[in-house]
């Protein structure tokens, strides 16, 4: 509850939340108040004051009965949010409960419903309001129930597509399957796990309630004499605005403050449970100290050079540091391979390297350059040319609204300058470089007609769009067969021999990277613990621990499968000394309370362990892989 308050006093604390605070207060103030204090002022009739100009003694004049138009804004202040809010809250209420209906209901009267609300939503909510507010007759109560009804259709969209988009996880099914209800099951599992962006909208949507309810009151089926609200003052404004042009800008200026304040609040809301990305306050307290490694010379053209790369995040216990102290350099035309289990830091390295960090992560380093230049400093232009990055997840990284070709062109045309049609025709002729069949075809198809090979594939055209010295590989043959596995390998390759990129292959799967890379690096909570040419004997228990697991044809069957014991430690709760000390069968009590550093064991070997074995790395060397 402490923390959930921080977070709500820093985001008032920001312009917007503080002027989402400061008018929200004002209009509570006003309709709580403003009846209670002047509300006989407001209705005070002045025959002698009929029809006057702003004075000192009228600030906004008075209307046809003499009565003092101030006072009457101000007064009207309750009336007309409140019953903005209580049209909202029927809206939403009926909106939850017609976009939650197709979920319990049998799929054709569901199917029927969800048409029906397609229908509303089609229709403008104004218009909708207007026609709502003919059936339920003209005054307070018909436009309440009109601007509720004609607020319903968007909310019921938005809580089917919000339902739908929950009902497939994975906790929904097993719920599903375990024998719960369907209206338990939407109630407990489904909309808790929606409501966040429910309040959102509902404290925007009164926004929009507040201004339809002062246009049915302007065009009089709303708010009827002697009750009076923005828009009945709006529309007896107007008959005298020749006269006196501040009895209509009163109103005018009350409705457009309070729709301001409820937007402003639901932007409020919005930074504060989540839905848009807000960057946390950073920690006040300085990062940890960095441990000293020794780092070994780089060659003088290095591509990449990385010293003491450190990736940290602030949260409510201090610094988070899941990366700490990386170094390592890449050489033109070098293929180096990270490995380590999930957790390690691997993709938060490339990240980092690659500029993709974003607040509240803070990255730094005592020496991080890229060509021969600092990354920090460096142009997008730069990166976007030199350096490319094969994520993961293609289907992810692929815009599923564009075709395939076009993204392609894209970069051509932020980066090279070149035509449309020119960056295009470049893109045509990537696909077929990365052997995609029928690319002028495939160029005009969108992500998801692509296979997981063939996206892959596209994903290394569009890092080859540019000239890259350097291509970034996260994991690019993740759920992707053998066959096709083997395929994107042989595509790195061949970018690699043609090109004269350097190679950064990310890899969960050491028998990948042992056929595919010269070089390797071990990494495990947040460090390298070992760097080692491909094929040279292993000397850090984690190392020999991950060839162990590895299997291949001449595994024995009948024995069981070797497993690494234990499970690496949470980024924000590393232990002192060797992280690797609780799983490692050589660990001694300095392992416990000595961290130890890469140092350089033999050649370009470095290894960061006070007990080195030697153990030969398993699987086919570079030469044969490629081979």
């Amino acid at each position: 509850m402490a923390r959930r308050g921080s977070v709500w006093l820093s985001a008032v604390r920001t312009p917007v939340g503080a002027c989402s605070a400061v008018l929200l207060a004002a209009v509570v103030v006003l309709a709580v108040l403003a009846p209670v204090l002047w509300g006989d002022a407001a209705a005070a009739i002045d025959t002698d004051a009929i029809g006057q100009g702003p004075s000192g003694a009228h600030w906004f004049g008075t209307d046809s009965l003499g009565r003092d138009l101030f006072f009457r804004t101000l007064v009207a202040t309750r009336l007309s949010v409140g019953l903005a809010v209580l049209a909202t809250v029927i809206g939403v209420g009926a909106g939850v409960v017609l976009g939650t209906l197709p979920s319990v209901l049998p799929r054709w009267a569901g199917r029927l419903l969800t048409a029906a609300v397609n229908v509303a939503v089609a229709f403008p909510g104004l218009l909708l309001a207007l026609f709502l507010a003919v059936i339920f007759g003209v005054g307070t109560q018909g436009a309440v129930l009109a601007i509720g009804f004609a607020v319903a259709p968007a909310f019921a969209r938005l809580v089917q597509t919000l339902t739908a988009s929950v009902s497939g996880r994975d906790f929904v099914d097993a719920a599903r399957v375990s024998g719960v209800g369907r209206i338990r099951l939407l109630a407990r599992h489904v909309l808790p796990n929606i409501g966040e962006p429910l309040v959102v909208n509902a404290t925007i949507g009164a926004g929009s309630a507040l201004l339809a309810f002062a246009g049915l009151s302007f065009l009089g089926i709303g708010v009827q004499a002697p009750d009076f609200d923005w828009g009945r003052l709006l529309r007896e404004g107007l008959d005298g605005i020749y006269v006196n042009p501040v009895a209509a800008l009163a109103p005018c200026a009350a409705v457009v403050l309070a729709g301001l304040a409820f937007n402003l609040v639901g932007e409020t809301v919005a930074a504060v449970v989540g839905v848009r990305t807000r960057a946390t306050k950073r920690s006040a307290a300085p990062l940890p100290p960095a441990s000293t490694a020794v780092v070994a010379e780089p060659a003088a053209d290095a591509v990449l050079v990385v010293e003491n790369l450190r990736v940290a995040f602030p949260g409510p216990g201090g610094w988070t540091v899941p990366v700490r102290g990386v170094s390592f350099s890449v050489r033109p035309g070098e293929a180096i391979g990270v490995v380590g289990e999930s957790g390690s830091g691997k993709s938060l390295t490339a990240l980092a390297v690659s500029r993709l960090i974003e607040a509240p992560g803070v990255v730094t380093a005592d020496r991080l350059e890229f060509d021969g230049k600092p990354v920090e400093k460096a142009a997008d232009r730069d990166l976007g040319t030199s350096l490319a990055m094969v994520f993961q997840d293609p289907m992810t990284s692929f815009n599923p609204a564009r075709r395939v070709g076009r993204q392609l062109a894209e970069v051509s045309e932020q980066h090279h300058g070149l035509s449309r049609r020119a960056a295009f025709a470049r893109a045509v002729e990537k696909l077929a470089a990365v052997r995609v069949p029928a690319a002028a075809r495939r160029a005009r198809q969108y992500p998801h007609e692509f296979s997981g090979g063939m996206r892959q594939r596209a994903m290394i055209g569009m890092g080859l769009m540019g000239r890259p010295k350097l291509v970034i590989a996260d994991e690019p043959t993740t759920a992707l067969d053998v066959t096709v596995q083997r395929q994107v390998l042989r595509l790195l390759a061949r970018t690699r021999e043609a090109e004269g990129a350097a190679i950064l292959l990310i890899s969960h799967d050491i028998a990948v990277v042992s056929q595919t890379c010269e070089r390797m690096l071990v990494m495990y909570a947040g460090r390298v613990v070992e760097d080692l040419p491909t094929g040279s004997p292993a000397q850090h228990p984690y190392t020999r621990a991950l060839l162990a697991t590895t299997v291949d044809l001449d595994t024995d069957r009948d024995e069981p499968l070797a497993v690494i014991p234990g499970r690496p430690p949470e980024p924000g709760q590393v232990p002192g000394g060797c992280a690797f000390a609780a799983r490692c069968p050589l660990a001694t009590d300095r392992c416990r309370s000595e961290d130890p550093v890469l140092v350089p064991a033999a050649g370009r070997h470095r290894v960061a362990c006070w007990h080195p074995q030697v153990s030969v790395l398993s699987g086919q060397s570079h030469e044969e892989g490629a081979a």
